[in-house]
């Protein structure tokens, strides 16, 4: 067998463990997944607002990071609007950062109302709202500075 054969060989073996490997942690971890959420399905009522308040927390990260990050886009690209009224552009994305994150945590303590009207389709547009604007508009304007 030459040198060639034999890493083949161990790579195969390996490949195949590790395939196994794969398998045996998904089954344990998707039934930790199924019974966790079977788990808040049942207690519903009491993790309303723990949900509420962690669709707050990421909304405010999301929205805080794509502000700054267009704030200093702003500054970098020396913008003559954001040169002349730099702390007005800093609350007023400040309001709408709060106002967003507010909203979001609105909606999806309301949408969380009814254990059996679950997935709610205004949980689920709140969140999808909540993670694809705040990265979309980060993308397209990296997208707009990169092309400039």
């Amino acid at each position: 067998m030459t040198n060639k054969q034999g890493d083949r060989l161990l790579r195969g073996y390996l490949s195949s463990r590790l395939i196994l490997v794969v398998i045996g942690i998904i089954t344990p971890i998707g039934i930790l997944v199924v019974n966790g959420a079977a788990f808040v399905m049942r207690n519903l009522a009491q993790f309303r607002i723990g949900i509420a308040v962690c669709a707050l927390i990421s909304s405010l990260v999301l929205n805080g990071l794509t502000a700054s990050w267009l704030l200093r886009l702003a500054a970098r690209r020396s913008i003559a609007i954001y040169l002349q009224h730099q702390e007005w552009a800093t609350i007023i994305a400040t309001i709408v950062v709060l106002a967003t994150s507010i909203g979001a945590a609105i909606f999806t303590y309301i949408g969380m109302s009814n254990p059996g009207h679950l997935p709610d389709t205004l949980a689920v547009v709140t969140s999808l709202l909540a993670l694809l604007v705040p990265l979309g508009i980060t993308y397209f304007t990296r997208l707009f500075a990169n092309g400039r």
